[in-house]
């Protein structure tokens, strides 16, 4: 495409990755049904987040849709035609482990299994209006476990049966309250406030946050190794961007860090 924001407007397109400076964007783009997501979809998020994962010049991902709605979940006329390769439940599962920090952009409404999609990320920043809603028992839908245990580890067990067993859907004030946004804004300050979180995770010393991410991770999972995560912090202790850290801080100056 020789137009870049024309690509992202076009409907029916496979999701876009885009890089600016150390920041990357994934972009769902099928606005015309509110960002569903289809077995091809799922290929290239799988594609697209371990090209993320391979750049080592990369601080942080944000993940958003195009147009209303940021996603409507599995394309429900999907199921039954074999299962897709990769499955939606490996695709959250490798977001939910990337090494930078993620930030999901929410511009509007989540449905379904997408809900698990803005779940793993780190961050979750909504536009004021937007709600989400779980319809699985609606369906006669089993959810597959790795979503359910996020949500119970993440938001409670009461939070998650009231969204999986009732279906009703949770507006904007009930998704601040239960923990599953980060917070709301007014859309007309949707993308500054998105900026301005993506420009604070980039300035961080990505050694630092990405283990501290890691480290967060595993002990919310309850699979934390103390000893290799005091392995990691004394590594961290000896690099170069701690001791730009400490220098910094002396001189009264914002750091520079370079990821060594």
């Amino acid at each position: 495409m020789t137009d870049p924001d024309r690509a992202m407007e076009e409907p029916g397109q496979l999701p876009l990755l885009v890089v600016e400076g150390q920041c990357a964007t994934i972009r769902l783009r099928r606005p015309r049904h509110h960002n569903r997501l289809e077995p091809a979809d799922l290929a290239e998020l799988m594609r697209l987040l371990q090209a993320v994962e391979a750049d080592g010049t990369l601080r942080v991902l944000v993940l958003t849709g195009t147009g209303t709605s940021f996603s409507s979940g599995f394309h429900i006329g999907a199921f039954g035609a074999g299962e897709p390769v990769p499955s939606l439940d490996a695709v959250v599962d490798v977001l939910e482990r990337l090494t930078v920090p993620t930030l999901c952009a929410l511009n509007g409404s989540v449905y379904g299994g997408a809900t698990d999609l803005a779940l793993a990320c780190d961050f979750r920043i909504g536009v004021e209006g937007m709600r989400l809603v779980m319809p699985a028992s609606r369906l006669g839908l089993h959810y597959y476990p790795g979503g359910m245990r996020r949500f119970v580890s993440r938001l409670g067990l009461g939070v998650a049966k009231a969204l999986f067993l009732t279906a009703e859907p949770m507006d904007t004030e009930a998704l601040l309250r239960c923990g599953y946004l980060d917070e709301a804004v007014p859309p007309n300050l949707f993308k500054p406030r998105v900026a301005e979180r993506v420009a604070r995770l980039a300035a961080g010393a990505p050694l630092a946050v990405q283990g501290m991410k890691r480290a967060l991770n595993d002990i919310a999972r309850g699979t934390a190794d103390d000893a290799a995560i005091a392995a990691r912090a004394a590594a961290v202790a000896r690099s170069a961007d701690f001791a730009e850290g400490r220098r910094a801080w002396h001189e009264k100056r914002a750091p520079r860090f370079t990821g060594e």
